[in-house]
């Protein structure tokens, strides 16, 4: 829990920042301009896991996991000194993402080591340490900045980390020995396998969707009318309902499968996104923030899972490398696409078109995934 509270915990707290940096630091700048900084942070989450995951294969966990440790901490210091685009773009985007990412990428391949029967779990638990800090961290910066600034905010955010990362070097170790697979870092003969190569292309496609409320779902409820303060608490609220959706999912995950529970409550977000728009009130938008929360939290929580199914247990952090590093592509390039089409519409209606329909087409291919994997329509995975 202490390394997803200071990974995706940390990062799925951007929305609040966005909607900061829109008012203060990058007023000048678009919003879509600004969401590049977000999604650079989400892809590096997950690219780095290509390199990290061969690393950990072959005994390097350690030296992997203090560096980037180090980069997370030293890089939110400097977060505090940015005042220009391309200061935060390069503090808060590229070497936070890079961290997170080398921090994150052990993660699985670690749950993987220790649990089996429980898997699912397992990783539901692991993953609500994001929830909390998704909920938590806005909430710090929206109370600290009017009394300390922002500097002292992002100063206190870094001796946070410090403390919640330190905790992850003492306590994490893996269970098996290093394994020297052959084939360098890629290993090509995955995508041979139609469920592997579908699988990835379903993340890819999601994750152009996927972020898309959480980043604009402050600046949205804004627009509505709701008062700043009760705005910066919309990406906590979201965070904190997605706690529930990880625990619920890793818990039916072990009795039905994976991608068995995947598949409903990642169609559910994808509803939950064309219908963000439409929420007329604040009342509304809280409700509909809620549902997201809890659905988006169940795909995210169980999103490397089915590579066990797919694959088994060899070559593990060499294959979900690949398949996080092509995710990448779509978190990346999805909450810039989604703030450029607000900026050409001038409302959020095209947006949740947009991002809706990414995440039914991915979960379109997810049924491929199970279908193919299972040789028919019942089984568990």
């Amino acid at each position: 829990m202490c390394n997803t509270y200071c990974t995706f915990g940390y990062v799925n707290s951007w929305g609040i920042f966005q909607a900061y940096y829109q008012e203060t630091f990058l007023k000048d700048y678009s919003p879509s301009t600004i969401a590049w900084i977000g999604s650079l942070q989400y892809a590096l989450i997950f690219f780095p896991a290509l390199i990290v995951g061969r690393l950990f294969d072959i005994g390097r966990f350690r030296e992997v996991f203090l560096s980037a440790s180090t980069l997370l901490v030293v890089a939110t210091f400097l977060t505090a000194q940015c005042t220009q685009y391309w200061q935060f773009l390069l503090c808060q985007g590229i070497a936070v993402g890079l961290a997170c990412g080398g921090v994150f990428g052990c993660c699985y391949p670690i749950v993987a080591h220790w649990f089996k029967k429980r898997r699912g779990l397992a990783m539901g638990i692991v993953a609500i340490g994001s929830s909390l800090g998704g909920t938590t961290i806005p909430i710090a910066v929206k109370q600290l900045i009017p009394q300390v600034g922002f500097q002292w905010t992002m100063r206190i955010i870094g001796f946070l980390l410090l403390a919640v990362i330190g905790v992850c070097n003492l306590t994490m170790r893996r269970r098996l020995p290093p394994v020297n697979v052959k084939g360098g870092l890629l290993n090509l003969a995955a995508f041979k396998n139609a469920s592997y190569t579908i699988y990835c292309i379903s993340s890819l496609i999601n994750f152009l969707g996927l972020y898309t409320v959480l980043t604009y779902v402050s600046v949205s409820a804004e627009s509505l009318g709701s008062s700043s303060d009760l705005a910066f608490y919309f990406v906590s609220i979201a965070n904190a309902a997605s706690c529930f959706g990880r625990w619920w999912g890793g818990m039916f995950a072990d009795r039905i499968g994976a991608i068995t529970v995947m598949i409903p409550s990642t169609l559910a977000a994808g509803i939950l996104t064309y219908a963000w728009p439409f929420a007329r009130s604040t009342a509304s938008l809280i409700v509909v923030t809620i549902l997201y929360g809890f659905c988006s939290g169940t795909y995210v929580a169980l999103l490397s899972n089915p590579m066990m199914d797919i694959g088994g247990e060899g070559d593990v952090g060499r294959r979900v490398g690949m398949f996080m590093s092509i995710t990448a592509l779509g978190a990346v390039a999805g909450p810039p696409i989604s703030g450029a089409i607000n900026a050409g519409t001038g409302g959020y209606q095209g947006v949740g078109y947009y991002a809706g329909s990414m995440v039914v087409v991915g979960v379109s291919l997810m049924i491929v995934v199970r279908y193919l994997t299972l040789g028919g329509w019942t089984g568990k995975m």
